[in-house]
């Protein structure tokens, strides 16, 4: 089957002819999804709404085909291979050709930070068996920016490191997690720079792969002079799915997939409102996913945003599995991170954590001991939302919860040796990092 280019920002002029858009493109995508395994059975729907009828593919789905179990293309035409972590069992599997590397690549770059040959772009998520480092790669290239490799998972490239990076390689857009740019920050400071006045040339934090509260996103700012933190939403399977425009607004890329929001408890889906979202490519080649169950709780809304690019937004509402019960009720990490990142700045709050028990949320924050009581009573205070939940606060010294030598320490690099000298210590034989 002979690939076709996917569509262009501007190519649609309003949410009825993306529906028009998605409508043209669905039988094809039904073909490439037929000559996988996994959907070589399924109903060819006539419309997005007949979608709706079809059966979901879980995470579970996806263990089960492990390891080609979705591939719909022959094998000389993969392009790379990636599992996930794998930290809650069995890997997911997930391959693409060179054409669907075009179309993750195209996606990672249409956000409003607008990379292009005038960037140098930090890249600091993993890259190894995992797509987020190879997709903002490839990207960055694509565009003519430059790359800078520095994965997150590399023993070597320590924040004392990523900190001598931005500044001596005039580092103008970062791709990491949120929480790297406060450790980012935390390492300037213990080497003696102000992040918001020594990375003259730092224009934008681009980041993704956590729960980002519009406090967090603030206080990140602030650490760094007010440059712009921008959103990207994605999943190792897929790529991105959505990014921001310049009026801070996340928008579905649903001229590359059909968006649809699911109800967990009745089954149904609809395009907006609240649920779970669930996708269908309609590029993809060699892994075709079929209403693709992210498992992620959204809200999705086809209001016109002044940035005219006629896609729905979506605002990702977290999962259910990163909360817990505190006398009977719900405690979400968002919940915290609000209360704590509305600390004024000269408290200088960068890191916290948060115990649930049965009946006590414990939570504990680094502090400027200045400030401490301050601290302790304002975000007990704010979590005082619910009666029932009794919450105990306490500051501790800046150190305690990221220490000074995590954010200060330079890593060896060891190749590996077979013959040492004497007074060598040859414990180190074979074994490298």
């Amino acid at each position: 089957m002979t690939p076709t280019s996917p569509p262009r920002l501007g190519d649609w002029n309003s949410i009825g002819e993306l529906r028009e858009l998605q409508e043209k493109a669905l039988p094809r995508a039904m073909e490439l999804a037929a000559r996988s395994p996994r959907y070589r059975d399924l109903p060819i729907p006539a419309s997005v709404e007949e979608l709706g009828a079809l059966p979901l593919t879980g995470k579970g789905d996806l263990r089960a085909a492990y390891p080609f179990g979705l591939l719909a293309v022959e094998r000389e035409r993969l392009a790379t291979y990636h599992e996930s972590s794998g930290t809650s069992g069995a890997p997911t599997s997930s391959y693409f050709t060179d054409h669907d590397w075009a179309d993750v690549a195209d996606r990672f770059t249409r956000g409003a930070v607008g990379i292009d040959a005038a960037d140098t772009l930090m890249v600091r998520t993993p890259y190894a068996m995992l797509t987020t480092g190879h997709q903002a790669h490839l990207g960055g290239r694509s565009r003519g920016a430059t790359v800078v490799p520095a994965d997150n998972r590399s023993a070597v490239v320590t924040y004392a490191r990523v900190v001598r990076m931005l500044r001596d390689l005039d580092v103008t857009v970062t791709w990491s997690l949120p929480t790297e740019c406060l450790l980012w920050a935390a390492a300037a400071r213990t080497a003696g720079l102000d992040p918001g006045r020594d990375f003259p040339s730092l224009r934008a934090l681009l980041v993704a792969g956590e729960p980002l509260t519009a406090a967090r996103r603030n206080a990140i700012s602030r650490a760094w002079g007010g440059i712009p933190v921008m959103q990207d939403y994605g999943s190792t399977e897929t790529g991105s799915l959505a990014g921001e425009c310049g009026h801070g607004r996340l928008h579905l890329w649903a001229d590359r997939f059909i968006p649809q929001v699911m109800d967990p408890d009745t089954g149904r889906s609809a395009r907006t409102g609240v649920g779970n979202l669930v996708i269908t490519t309609l590029y993809r080649e060699a892994m075709p996913l079929v209403r693709y169950d992210l498992e992620d709780r959204v809200r999705v809304s086809e209001e016109e945003c002044p940035c005219r690019w006629h896609l729905p937004t979506v605002e990702v509402l977290g999962r259910d599995a990163g909360t817990h019960a505190v006398a009977g009720v719900r405690v979400t990490p968002g919940q915290i991170e609000r209360a704590v990142f509305s600390l004024p700045g000269e408290h200088g709050v960068l890191f916290w954590r948060a115990r649930a028990r049965e009946d006590l949320l414990e939570v504990e924050l680094e502090v400027d001991p200045r400030y401490e009581a301050a601290a302790r009573a304002q975000v007990a205070s704010a979590l005082r939302e619910d009666p029932r939940v009794r919450s105990r606060v306490r500051g501790v010294p800046p150190g305690t919860l990221v220490p000074e030598s995590v954010l200060r320490g330079e890593q060896r690099f060891v190749k590996p040796r077979h013959l040492f000298g004497p007074g060598e210590d040859w414990d180190e034989a074979v074994l490298y990092y």
